[in-house]
């Protein structure tokens, strides 16, 4: 491969067709680092207003790495993984503590927690220029199609092999601008099911694409299988407020956030027949609360890793006892609660039924 023509066509087509991203026009590392990390495992559409809001509430690292962690839960809230607003802001604290300067080098900004080669990578040579490449799904994909790469590309003889070419295609005078035209091409032109070779500005230069089956590439071990779950959960509502609970110890989707109560039930009637029974013994045994009959209101479902959530609503009106304080477990107006960190399926239930059943 011509490595300097390489380069070449890809950036020329870079400059002339990149998408207009906000953290494409600042310099500022604090705010590239808050990009990349929102970047994580979620689509770049997504990730424009939440990247917005995120720093007119904490402009600077000093502001993150002084707010508390359920205030920058609240604002990272619908983005899922919620292990990166946490991380980020145990990240900001270390560079707080270190003088308040982002670290410019890939090594160092791995040293910071939820870091890891990727985001260091990315944020070392599109705000610093470090002479770093970025191996991403997007150029992984690239990197596989480029040189027919035969092996599942998730074997480490692979995943050194597509490292030295990387390594080897970087332009070391725009590492950050190749890094983000790898990314780009992978996104927009060479996609995953149907790449397409005739907008590919660097295909000659293609082993996949002269296969006439590009679409083969990258060999993978397949997706996993998408599991079926069933969740039902609890609007309990006493004197115009709505019960939520938080276990920052919980090991599962949602440490620390602040969720409906809720339990885990099968599917169809075995579903139904035990919905009670579960909530009931939850309410009390955890709580401390008993309630009467509870009232369906609605079911919804929602997506998370591999895992399809179909989850009941049920209410509870005017429960008795006084709650235990063996666990976070708090009262709020539906205001409150949804000013709090909480899970995108809670947020759309509290912002349908909670006014209409606490009189908000």
């Amino acid at each position: 491969m011509d490595v300097l023509r390489y380069r070449s066509e890809l950036l020329t087509w870079y400059d002339a067709n990149k998408r207009d991203m906000p953290w494409r026009r600042t310099r500022d590392p604090y705010a590239i680092l808050v990009s990349e990390v929102m970047l994580q495992q979620t689509q770049v559409s997504r990730v424009e207003a939440y990247w917005t809001r995120f720093l007119e509430r904490f402009p600077t690292v000093e502001a993150l790495a002084a707010a508390a962690e359920d205030d920058v839960c609240s604002v990272w809230s619908g983005l899922g993984y919620y292990h990166r607003a946490r991380n980020l802001r145990k990240a900001a604290e270390a560079i707080a503590r270190s003088g308040g300067d982002v670290p410019g080098t890939a090594e160092l900004l791995r040293e910071l927690p939820g870091i890891g080669a990727y985001t260091a990578a990315a944020v070392a040579s599109i705000a610093f220029g470090e002479a770093v490449p970025v191996l991403d799904a997007n150029v992984v994909r690239v990197l596989a199609r480029l040189l027919a790469e035969s092996e599942v590309v998730t074997r480490a003889p692979v995943r050194r092999r597509l490292e030295a070419a990387a390594v080897e295609l970087l332009d070391p005078e725009r590492s950050g601008d190749f890094n983000q035209a790898m990314m780009e091409l992978g996104a927009v032109v060479c996609s995953p099911a149907s790449p397409d070779c005739g907008r590919c500005p660097v295909g000659v230069h293609c082993l996949a694409r002269s296969t006439g089956n590009p679409g083969e590439f990258p060999v993978t071990r397949g997706a996993a299988r998408t599991k079926e779950m069933y969740e039902t959960a609890a609007l309990v509502v006493r004197r115009g407020r709505v019960l939520l609970t938080s276990d920052p110890d919980e090991r599962g989707w949602w440490p620390g956030l602040w969720r409906l109560p809720r339990v885990v039930s099968g599917a169809g009637s075995e579903g139904a027949a035990s919905r009670e029974t579960k909530l009931h013994t939850l309410l009390l045994d955890d709580f401390g609360l008993t309630c009467d009959a509870l009232v369906p209101v609605t079911t919804t479902a929602y997506g998370v890793t591999t895992n399809r959530v179909t989850l009941d609503v049920v209410s509870c009106s005017s429960p008795r006892g006084a709650l235990r304080r063996a666990r976070s477990i708090r009262w709020f107006t539906v205001g409150e609660a949804l000013s709090l960190g909480v899970p995108a399926a809670d947020r759309r239930i509290l912002e349908l039924h909670g006014p209409s059943l606490t009189g908000q």
